[in-house]
């Protein structure tokens, strides 16, 4: 839609026109049998026809291109591009030509226009064209604010500007959800899984070409979108990455702190920022159109003042048979911390060695490894509990139970749990 100034009749004209990719054209076929009364008039009509494609004239796509016949829709992430033409319309010279470009959204104002420069002089019935691109990042309204001045042959200055306004329509629907790795030994990478649910609510089919997570400088980030096929992985939606409109898809990411941020218990505390999602998609005929999220951002899960996990733990064990685990304990406070390790015997549970054991210094961020030997009176799943942390210096204990789970078997019978 343009709006334009007062009317005045000036000696040059200004024509914008959108540049999109044409689309295939597209006619209604109209077919009878043999027997009816038009007989072999249709599929004659239909083989004369230009549009349609010999040999296969009932299709309703052509071998023809159609060029848009209105501005159509714009989507966040695609690149506008506009062809503009100064054309004199008069029978005089004209001079000075200053043809500019500019872009209102919402929050900025940007110049679209190649040169800033002025032309020296247009003659009668020639024209100065213009092609501007732009990637648009927002969505809203846009108005697309054209001007030119010049000056005619007596030396009179004259100016005149067009506006061009359009929507720009939001054309993925993208969510987001957090899970901490569930596993006790994972949980000591704190790995975290992010799914990204895209939804297509474009009124046309897309082929995503990539969906990529770019983590940030604290995290390693392994996809979980293919599954292995020979040499090469293939993807979980097949060769034909298609998403019809309104169709919704999940992507999965691992993602793990790197051993510097890992090591230190002080660093991945509160929000922490995970990365942003990279997506790319082709639409009609190719056309192309790219989004990034803003950075995601995640609660670490808090672990108190200690944090105590499982580095080493067996999968099964046989029953009432002594095994090895190794317990990492980690300072998670701002303060140094003497520590006494008391084991308490459960109903199933049953730790070997001295309990009230002393640990020493622990300073803030500091890990220690603790290997424990314990052995389990009960068959089936059991839960690896009753550690106990004093802190001497506060007086404050900290108690751990469900730390872990081992499958205990008895060596006689079936080894299931």
């Amino acid at each position: 839609m343009d709006v334009n100034q007062a009317k005045q009749e000036h000696l040059l004209a200004l024509k914008v026109m959108r540049l999109t990719k044409p689309t295939l054209f597209t006619n209604l076929p109209v077919t009878c049998e043999d027997r009816d009364l038009p007989g072999d008039l249709f599929a004659q009509l239909m083989r004369e026809d230009p549009s349609t494609i010999k040999g296969a004239e009932t299709l309703m796509l052509g071998e023809m291109l159609t060029l848009p016949q209105n501005f159509g829709n714009i989507f966040l992430g695609e690149t506008f591009s506009s062809y503009i033409s100064v054309h004199n319309d008069s029978n005089q010279v004209v001079k000075d030509i200053l043809v500019k470009a500019d872009l209102q959204t919402s929050s900025q104002r940007l110049n679209l226009s190649a040169s800033n420069s002025a032309v020296a002089e247009l003659k009668p019935e020639c024209c100065i064209d213009d092609v501007i691109h732009h990637e648009v990042k927002e969505i809203g309204t846009h108005i697309l604010v054209c001007a030119v001045s010049y000056t005619s042959q007596f030396g009179e200055k004259l100016y005149f500007r067009k506006f061009f306004k359009f929507q720009v329509l939001k054309p993925l629907d993208v969510k987001t959800k957090f899970y901490n790795a569930e596993s006790d030994l994972s949980s000591v990478t704190d790995e975290v899984f992010l799914e990204a649910q895209i939804q297509n609510i474009t009124t046309s089919p897309m082929f995503m070409e990539k969906v990529s997570l770019e983590p940030s400088m604290m995290y390693n980030v392994t996809e979980l979108n293919s599954v292995a096929s020979g040499d090469e992985g293939e993807s979980t939606f097949g060769k034909m990455s298609y998403l019809q409109p309104m169709d919704t898809r999940q992507y999965l990411y691992c993602l793990k702190p790197k051993p510097e941020y890992a090591e230190k218990a002080g660093v991945i505390k509160g929000v922490t920022v995970i990365g942003k999602l990279d997506i790319v998609w082709k639409t009609n005929l190719g056309e192309r159109g790219r989004l990034q999220t803003s950075q995601l951002q995640r609660m670490a899960p808090g672990y108190g003042d200690i944090r105590l996990s499982l580095e080493v733990i067996p999968d099964t064990v046989n029953l009432e048979e002594p095994f090895d685990i190794v317990c990492k304990i980690t300072n998670c406070s701002e303060r140094t911390m003497d520590l006494v390790m008391e084991m308490c015997n459960m109903r199933s549970i049953h730790w070997c060695g001295i309990s009230g054991r002393q640990l020493g210094k622990l300073t803030p961020s500091a890990s220690l490894s603790l290997p424990l030997t314990v052995f389990s009176s009960e068959q089936g799943l059991q839960s690896i509990s009753g550690l106990r942390l004093t802190d001497t210096f506060l007086k404050r204990t900290y108690e751990y139970d469900d730390i872990a789970q081992v499958c205990v078997v008895c060596p006689f019978m079936s080894n299931e749990c």
